[in-house]
């Protein structure tokens, strides 16, 4: 496929995502100046002509040590807006990490529905669609926004590595919740079809209530089975904690952590070295940073989400299907 009319660029070069995205595409990265003023202000514009092009900016929206989520939000949608200006064909943001994505409804009187207040910003700069990886509730995704939008999802990219982590054992997938229990169903479907046998099926009691977390029963087999508790992402990772006690009370024989997305604030280095879990298994759409290294190398997995991007850019570009790149 001929890619010589895309443009791709990475705003946010320290993490080098757009950077493995285009090795992938094998195009280059396209050059961008980003100028800061002494008032705080900055400005962004491309060094190419974009003119008539398809061009993608990939930007997960997350805060770091250097940025806020609202710095990288900013400049997201400055740059699209530059593009659009300098008459770009068509832009889209391709947004591995979502920020904001989990305050998708109202859970008390007056509460914003803050993906819907960010998806008309992104709609205001010109943004034509938005390419995102597995969402707190992708039907909410959809619905906040006008213009069109891809929900990828990293499930197959975990069902090639969970094959070699776990070999010919019996398996189990759990939810840490029942919110979770169709994204649980995918994976288990996903798993059966990819290496068959017996693929089971568990889920955990939870409410929340002022912010504390409480209920501890399982529901579903995970005896002498080694167990695989999947959320969309690990914040504190107290959730998991819950889950994998519960696995391993009923006799399970290994557990693994899997999540999109790794976030990992607040206690998090505790929930990565406890010896409840045998690994833990997230994708690149967000960088360990808040992890102290020697714990990141001796007990994380990070995944690439390159190829997942790359050819759902290239079959966006060309017209392909991206239902058949999801599907199993």
């Amino acid at each position: 496929m001929a890619l010589d009319d895309i443009a791709l660029f990475d705003p946010d070069p320290e993490w080098g995502h757009g950077r493995r995205i285009a090795d992938y595409l094998e195009i280059p990265v396209s050059p961008h100046e980003e100028r800061g003023f002494e008032d705080g202000e900055f400005k962004l514009r491309p060094l190419v002509g974009v003119r008539n092009k398809d061009v993608y900016v990939v930007q997960s929206l997350r805060g770091d040590a250097g940025r806020s989520v609202h710095d990288k939000l900013c400049r997201l949608l400055f740059l699209i807006g530059a593009l659009k200006d300098a008459s770009a064909g068509r832009v889209t943001a391709v947004t591995p990490y979502l920020a904001y994505a989990r305050k998708d409804r109202r859970t008390k009187p007056r509460d914003p529905v803050t993906i819907r207040y960010l998806a008309s910003l992104l709609e205001a700069v010109g943004t034509d669609r938005v390419v995102t990886v597995d969402v707190h509730n992708d039907a909410a995704f959809e619905n906040a926004f006008r213009c069109p939008t891809e929900h990828l999802e990293a499930r197959k990219l975990f069902v090639e590595h969970l094959a070699m982590l776990s070999g010919h054992d019996a398996l189990s997938v759990v939810s840490p919740d029942v919110g979770g229990v169709k994204r649980v169903e995918r994976m288990r479907e996903s798993l059966a079809h990819a290496h068959g046998g017996d693929i089971g099926l568990a889920f955990m009691e939870k409410m929340r209530s002022g912010g504390v977390v409480s209920g501890d029963h399982l529901v579903g087999d995970v005896k002498d089975r080694t167990v695989v508790i999947l959320d969309d992402l690990i914040s504190t990772g107290t959730t998991m904690i819950r889950a994998a006690a519960a696995c391993r009370a009923a006799g399970c024989r290994q557990v693994f952590a899997v999540a999109t997305h790794g976030v990992f604030v607040g206690a998090a280095a505790e929930f990565v070295a406890s010896p409840l879990f045998d690994r833990i298994v997230v994708t690149d759409t967000l960088p360990p940073f808040r992890l102290p290294q020697d714990l990141v190398s001796d007990r994380l997995t990070v995944l690439s989400t390159a190829p997942l991007l790359g050819e759902a850019i290239a079959r966006i570009h060309g017209g392909g299907s991206i239902s058949e790149l999801l599907a199993d």
